[in-house]
Formats: structure tokens, sequence, C-alpha cells
């Protein structure tokens, strides 16, 4: 089990290796160039501030390492890459209008400050650029592997919608949930890329297990950070979760073991979504004095700990180090 005493010495050693940086800055060229629209102002000035906004690119760098990592020397993972940021970006610009967000990494969402059908359309654009860049890496199997993930997300954005405000939610549910939404545009984008690398059935495998794991702790800590992140470095307000309706780990494993007071109290924002000042903090305080906090923290690390199993099965190079390194920072992190 990695020691969670030294995240911050882990998160100081996250150097992106300079093959990768490369490869990232010719994602982002084409990102730029293939979300250009001839046609339509809207969707230029739409696309120009979220891309504008930053993002960590975290998924099409899981692409580029797992093909770099097999030695690809093409440039067909780049495309794939590209078409990996599409698809996580089209799902942020769709979910923004579900969860009628006025924040997204820092700054005025979308529908914010557009309206939601401009939003709606420009996500809808935003996949189609991302099937238009899949066709151009020539690879029908990294087709059918983007275009699953796809379905399984929107799928999973659904049963998450269904269960909003349900306080019942069981931890299966909510792990079918994460896996979806989250979990399977990782694992997709690390797949692609041993794919497109030429991999081995077992090595494609590893990398698809690798990705799945990856994603799974990655959510686990996205939710937590909602209770106790730092909303500057967050990119959206501490809370947002809470004040949605939506029921993630740390509430589920709270209402598991709560008295009758805390039954009530979490019936009462949940169910009847009656929500007071003072709940949220009230709802943190619950959470620390029954340990919640650090158990569903040693969950997401359990999680990064699967993910780096999954290496052992691929070449033992920079490449595997630095994956290494992106896991233990995945749930180390503060944003």
């Amino acid at each position: 089990m990695l020691d969670k005493t030294n995240t911050t010495s882990q998160r100081d050693i996250l150097i992106v290796p300079e093959i990768l940086k490369e490869d990232l800055a010719k994602v982002e060229t084409i990102i730029r160039e293939r979300s250009d629209s001839e046609l339509v102002e809207r969707i230029n000035q739409v696309l120009l501030h979220i891309f504008g906004s930053g993002g960590k690119r975290f998924r099409p760098l899981l692409t580029l390492s797992a093909a770099r990592l097999l030695g690809y020397e093409g440039d067909h993972h780049l495309n794939l890459a590209a078409a990996v940021e599409f698809v996580h970006t089209a799902t942020l610009v769709h979910d923004d209008v579900v969860d009628q967000s006025k924040q997204r990494r820092g700054k005025p969402a979308a529908n914010y400050l557009w309206d939601d059908k401009t939003s709606v359309l420009v996500g809808d654009y935003l996949f189609a650029r991302s099937f238009q860049l899949m066709v151009s890496a020539d690879s029908l199997r990294s087709l059918a592997v983007l275009s699953d993930a796809s379905a399984t997300i929107a799928e999973a954005e659904v049963l998450q919608l269904v269960n909003q405000n349900n306080s019942s939610i069981s931890v299966d549910t909510y792990l079918t949930i994460i896996q979806g939404k989250t979990a399977a545009l990782f694992s997709a984008a690390t797949a692609v890329g041993g794919i497109v690398g030429k991999g081995t059935n077992q090595q494609i495998r590893g990398l698809t297990e690798f990705g799945n794991y990856l994603g799974i702790g990655f959510q686990i800590m996205d939710d937590l950070l909602d209770y106790e992140g730092h909303s500057p470095e967050l990119g959206k307000n501490v809370g947002d979760d809470f004040k949605e309706g939506k029921v993630t780990l740390p509430v589920i494993r709270a209402i598991e073991q709560a008295d009758e007071k805390e039954t009530a109290f979490w019936k009462r924002v949940f169910e009847d979504n009656n929500i007071m000042d003072g709940d949220l903090e009230r709802a943190l305080m619950i959470l620390k004095k029954r340990g919640i906090i650090e158990e569903v923290r040693s969950q997401a690390f359990s999680w990064s700990e699967k993910a780096k199993n999954c290496l052992e099965k691929l070449p033992d190079n920079h490449i595997a180090s630095f994956l290494g390194n992106l896991a233990d920072n995945s749930v180390a992190r503060k944003s």
C-alpha cells in the first residue's frame, strides 16, 4: 500500500517525459485546428473559451503514454488523443447544462456565459469532431473502443441522474456510475494507445485495466474533494455535488453508519432536497467524526495501487515509471 504520508513529494516528482511534452504540443495544435468552424463563429467563440480555460489534458496523456510505452513512433496516437479530449470536453459541456453549473475550471461555464441550447449543440459538435478524428487514425478497433466508451458514458450519466437525491443508493450502484462516467474513458484512452502502438492482447488488456482502475480512484478522490478540496484549485465550488443532490461515496458511507439524528439530516438534505445554511459544514463534521474522509481516501489509494499493479504486465521503461507516478498523483491531488 502506498505511504499516504508522502503525498506532497509524490506530487512534486510528476515530471512529464520530453517525448510526451512534444506529443501534447502537437495534440494541442490538432485540438485548435479540428475544433475550428468555418461556418459558425459562435462555435469558435464557445470553444475558444472552453479550451482556453486550460485543463490537465489527463486523458489524452494516457493515450500518448500507452502508445509510447510500447515504442510507437507514428502519429496516429495524436489524433486519437485529441479525439479522447473532444469526447471528454463534450461530456463536460453537457454535464454543466444538466447540473446548471456556473463555473468550470475556475472560469464561468459555457452555459452560464451563453445559454443551454448553445452548450448542448457545441457539445454535439465536439462529439462529431471526435469521431472524425477516430476515423482518421485508421484503426477500426480503436474506433470501436471509443464508440463503446461514449455510449457507456451517456448511460452512466443517465443512471446518475435517476439516482440524484437517492439517499439509499448502494456502493455497487455508485461504482457502476463512476466506472461508466469516468473510468470508461480512462480505460478507452489507454486501450487505444495500446492498440495503435501494436501491443499484444495481453499488453492491451493490461493498459485497459490500468485505465479502468486509475479512473475509479480518480473519481473517488474527485468526489471526496467536493467536501474537503480548495475551491480555487478545484476549478469548481466546493460542495457543488452536495448542493446538486449527488449521493457519492462519502455520503453513502455516512448514511450507512448514521444514528437517528444523522439519518434525518441526510434524508432532509437529499430526499427532501431541503438544504439550509450550515448544512455543508454539518455534513463535513459528520464525515470527519465518523472517520469517513480517511476511509474514502484510503479506498482511492487502493484503486491507484491496483492500477500500478497492472504495469507489471507491460514494458519496464521510463514511460511505465511515469504512469506509476501519474497513478499516485491522481489520488494525492488537491484539485
